[in-house]
């Protein structure tokens, strides 16, 4: 049933498409099914569809936007490549690191480094602490390149003088200034009309969390 229903939204999309004179270009078209293992079981990962004629066979992991998403939303890929990709510039760095000063370093390392740990990191929360890990060793390995740190020497002291977040509070911090903007800086109505204060919802106004000012997702 999923998949008729499916099947019947790709040839709806590619209707209103050859309407508007566009194609639905199925070369470039890619299909994952998203669920549990349980729930990926009563759908065949085999079952492919076609668009404009084209077979699509099901995907395990797609790329959007940079950002790799495993049909169990996992995240498992995606922090591996953005681990693997940071320790590589990581090693680059390493073999000029005695001819760079202090502040060059620090803006490499920001650009090459901290950039892709940063890229799309709200899609990473609630993660677990062990799927994060890769990333948290990058930001140790980079604290150590840029201080120029012995093996034995403590790293979280470094961490601190150089004002770097935890990976974890990385992520918190992007969603709370993205919903600090939302609710007090003009951003578009589609991120806008996501937040709602539980207090204004008649519904739930008279629980507690509408005294605490908290905030609805809609």
């Amino acid at each position: 049933m999923k998949v008729k229903r499916l099947e019947r939204c790709i040839t709806d999309v590619s209707a209103w498409c050859a309407s508007k004179r566009l194609q639905l270009n199925g070369d470039n078209t890619e299909l994952l099914w998203f669920g549990s293992t349980t729930h990926l079981r009563q759908v065949s990962p085999t079952r492919s569809t076609t668009v404009n004629n084209n077979v699509i066979q099901p995907e395990t992991v797609v790329r959007d936007l940079e950002v790799w998403i495993d049909s169990e939303l996992s995240m498992h890929d995606h922090v591996s490549r953005v681990a693997q990709t940071c320790f590589f510039h990581l090693r680059r760095l390493r073999s000029v690191r005695r001819q760079l000063s202090h502040d060059v370093s620090v803006k490499l390392v920001f650009a090459l480094v901290l950039s892709r740990l940063d890229y799309c990191n709200a899609v990473r929360a609630g993660l677990p602490a062990s799927t994060l890990a890769p990333l948290q060793r990058v930001l140790h390995a980079a604290a150590r390149l840029v201080l120029d740190l012995k093996p034995r020497d403590h790293v979280t002291p470094a961490l601190r003088e150089l004002h770097w977040l935890p990976v974890a509070q990385r992520i918190e911090y992007k969603l709370c200034l993205l919903v600090h903007k939302a609710l007090f800086i003009h951003t578009p109505d589609y991120i806008t009309g996501l937040l709602a204060r539980v207090a204004s919802i008649r519904t739930r106004s008279s629980l507690r969390a509408s005294s605490n000012g908290d905030l609805y997702l809609t």
